[in-house]
């Protein structure tokens, strides 16, 4: 997270996440890390300390969905956590007094956040549908956000994000919210049975792989080395991958050949396209229109054009990852919401 020869930003935003912490100044620079909330709420105030402290901003804005996780009793519980460590780590490094955006679009103080804290919750995928809103050339587009856990779906209409719902339960009730990413989830939660030769095995109710695995056996994700959040705790290269998803079926490493472990992942992710594709289509459906452009984000982006694709649509599409560059997009969130805080986004 070095930073050599970069001015001290005006302001620094935050997407406090189940998973990873995202920071963004608004003007390309972005820091991304794990972090697993579920685990580690604990220490949030030190990390968050450590990425404002080294960024050194004059502000600090934040956005969140690490509320959601299960070491919290309830929402209301995670959001005044997660409040509470970042007016802590602001304070400790110097900051002005911190800013929490609402779903309602507006930046508020920490104590406003905490009293309306349903809206407080949740409330990252309304800045980058923002975001998205303010990159369309069409009044009747959609986002479709793939991440490493989520999938949103948000219809903008006339330049503005025009979301059905706005809380977690309402998005997931109008398909406007889908528990399926390019990283985190379960391959259980993709597919019952997996093509093994001329037989469909069943898939274990286990998380022995993830979705992570299916994208980096089909090269969307870049292989590492190195131990990480993988399943079994292991490195993310494909032959690892290859590992994993023999498991899922029981087999033997042995038993599941590259070969057959590309042709598994790609049964994956055509199940998950098309679990994307019925939520994108029950939106638009909803909306009573269907969208004359797509705006992608997020580090699902081919997820995101094979969905389109099952749908058969004539649409025209925007990249974020394209116009941006790929860190930026990946942390769109912590991106558009310092844009908004710098009163740069409608």
């Amino acid at each position: 997270m070095s930073q050599p020869d970069r001015p001290r930003p005006d302001v620094l935003a935050l997407d406090v996440g189940g998973a990873n912490l995202k920071a963004a100044d608004g003007w390309g620079w972005t820091h991304s890390e794990p972090f697993a909330m579920w685990r580690e709420w604990q220490r949030l105030p030190a990390a968050l300390a450590r990425i404002i402290g080294e960024a050194s901003p004059r502000r600090v804005v934040a956005t969140m969905t690490g509320e959601i996780a299960d070491c919290f009793l309830s929402r209301t519980v995670g959001v005044d956590h997660i409040v509470s460590a970042i007016v802590a780590a602001a304070e400790a490094c110097g900051c002005g007094e911190s800013g929490i955006y609402l779903t309602s679009g507006r930046i508020v103080p920490p104590s406003e956040a905490r009293a309306r804290s349903l809206e407080a919750a949740a409330s990252n995928w309304h800045a980058v549908a923002r975001l998205a809103a303010a990159s369309a050339t069409r009044d009747r587009a959609m986002l479709i956000d793939i991440g490493s856990t989520t999938t949103d779906v948000v219809p903008l209409a006339d330049r503005v994000p025009a979301p059905l719902a706005r809380d977690d339960p309402g998005r997931m009730l109008s398909k406007e919210l889908v528990y399926t990413g390019v990283e985190r989830t379960p391959l259980p939660a993709l597919v019952r049975t997996l093509p093994h030769g001329r037989l469909r095995r069943p898939v274990a109710g286990e998380r022995f792989a993830d979705s992570r695995d299916v994208w980096v056996l089909l090269g969307e994700l870049a292989e590492s080395e190195e131990p990480c959040d993988t399943a079994d705790g292991g490195p993310l290269t494909s032959d690892a991958a290859r590992v994993r998803i023999a498991r899922s079926m029981l087999l033997e490493p042995a038993d599941l050949s590259s070969g057959d472990a590309v042709h598994a992942a790609r049964w994956c992710a055509e199940a998950q396209a098309r679990t994307v594709a019925r939520a994108i289509d029950s939106v638009a459906r909803s909306c009573g229109w269907r969208p004359r452009e797509v705006i992608i984000s997020g580090h699902g982006a081919r997820l995101a054009r094979m969905a389109l694709a099952r749908l058969g649509w004539t649409v025209d599409t925007l990249s974020l990852p394209a116009t941006l560059g790929a860190g930026v997009s990946r942390c769109a969130p912590a991106h558009a919401l310092a844009l908004i805080a710098q009163e740069a986004l409608p």
